[in-house]
């Protein structure tokens, strides 16, 4: 899952201030989520938790009555004290780096993909509880309650807002383009074969385009997907599917290879240049995944946590992170590169099994994990080379 993520620099509002809004908006009444701890987001006080914050209770209450297991899906960050974290049946957040969450909202909506592309308004990719398909919601109160839109297939996994009007929805085969907010929304035109896009805005887009027995091929389009141009040529005999995320001129790929002994190979490549020139970062051969896609030399041979990638999060500078993770050897962890690809640098691990990341900087960052003792949300200051833990689903014999 998760996140190019667009929103560094962006004024946050505070919880409170949002709280105001709300009340002179007419919401739909008093949320406990609105509550904030004075205490700032650079400075740790001794009060600062890193449990579940008393909200384990309320949530396992829904969680049962659902059988499901409380679980993160998707987490999302303005700041490196403001964001969000969402699974099935609800969304937490915090206003002071962790040193307190609330519960934003508790509901039908199992969060799949959730967007802010700042403090009050924010969308998200959601099923019911008895539903298979993905619904577009929209909140305008920072999440506390969210109404349904109409006009996307069930089919989304991806969506992606750059501004409060402007937003792309993505399934590994199509794009569709909204210019008012999610209201309306065009199928934007992709290559066949499309295995993955994405649009920096309603003409500029990159999409991967697999080759049966050949490999894969990055196109781009200037024109909103009227005319497409090769722009990368990955040769590999199986390809079937790929990541593309994108941040200014940033262009970045995840090639996956083959899978196999809970192993996948995969190839990173990026472009600093809008896809001018190119340079393959990681190149990941596993036992039971085969050769990585591509040719030629690339800066490392093995990604973080020497596991499975994950998700791609951007921020400004030519800032990139990959998560990666290790079922088998558990482990996970972040690699990152601070010039769009020139160098790259694999992180310390954890101990986890899967996760998602959102990054606001260089720096400054959040991971939900899937660990030994259960889901947890960590912070880090320094690119990933350490993390603090800021939150966590305490198992019931804990």
């Amino acid at each position: 899952m998760k996140k190019d993520n667009r929103h560094s620099g962006r004024t946050a509002v505070t919880w409170k201030a949002l709280l105001a809004a709300v009340l002179i908006l007419g919401g739909a009444g008093p949320s406990p989520a609105l509550t904030a701890s004075a205490a700032p987001a650079s400075k740790t006080s001794a009060s600062c938790g890193t449990g579940d914050h008393g909200l384990l209770q309320s949530l396992q209450a829904s969680a049962a009555a659902q059988n499901t297991a409380l679980h993160f899906t998707d987490l999302d960050f303005l700041s490196a004290g403001i964001g969000r974290a969402a699974g099935p049946g609800f969304l937490i957040g915090t206003s002071d780096g962790g040193c307190s969450f609330q519960t934003i909202y508790q509901g039908q909506w199992q969060f799949a993909d959730i967007e802010f592309p700042n403090n009050v308004e924010g969308w998200a990719l959601a099923s019911t509880a008895s539903g298979t398909g993905r619904y577009l919601i929209r909140t305008a109160d920072g999440g506390s309650t969210w109404k349904r839109i109409d006009g996307l297939p069930l089919t989304m996994s991806r969506i992606d807002f750059p501004d409060r009007r402007t937003g792309f929805a993505y399934d590994w085969a199509s794009a569709y383009a909204t210019g008012d907010g999610g209201s309306t929304w065009s199928k934007l035109p992709l290559p066949a074969n499309t295995r993955g896009a994405a649009f920096a805005s309603r003409s500029l887009g990159y999409a991967s385009v697999v080759v049966p027995g050949t490999g894969y091929r990055v196109m781009k389009t200037a024109d909103g997907g009227k005319h497409w141009k090769k722009v990368l040529t990955v040769p590999f005999d199986s390809p079937y599917y790929t990541e593309i995320r994108i941040r200014g001129s940033q262009v970045w790929a995840v090639l996956y290879g083959g899978v196999g002994m809970s192993q996948t190979s995969y190839s990173l490549y990026a472009s600093r240049d809008g896809g001018s020139h190119w340079r393959r970062v990681i190149a990941a051969d596993s036992a039971g995944g085969g050769p990585a896609p591509g040719t030629g030399p690339a800066l490392l041979t093995e990604g973080p946590a020497a596991g499975k990638p994950g998700n791609l999060s951007l921020a400004s500078g030519g800032v990139a992170f990959l998560l990666g993770y290790s079922p088998a050897g558990e482990q996970i962890g972040v690699g990152r590169s601070t010039d769009g690809g020139l160098t790259w640098s694999n992180r310390p691990v954890l101990p986890g099994y899967d996760g998602s990341i959102s990054f606001v900087g260089p720096n400054e960052g959040w991971m939900a994990a899937d660990t030994p003792k259960g889901w947890a949300l960590y912070a880090t200051g320094d690119g990933g080379m350490t993390w603090s833990k800021k939150f966590s689903f305490l198992k019931r014999e804990e």
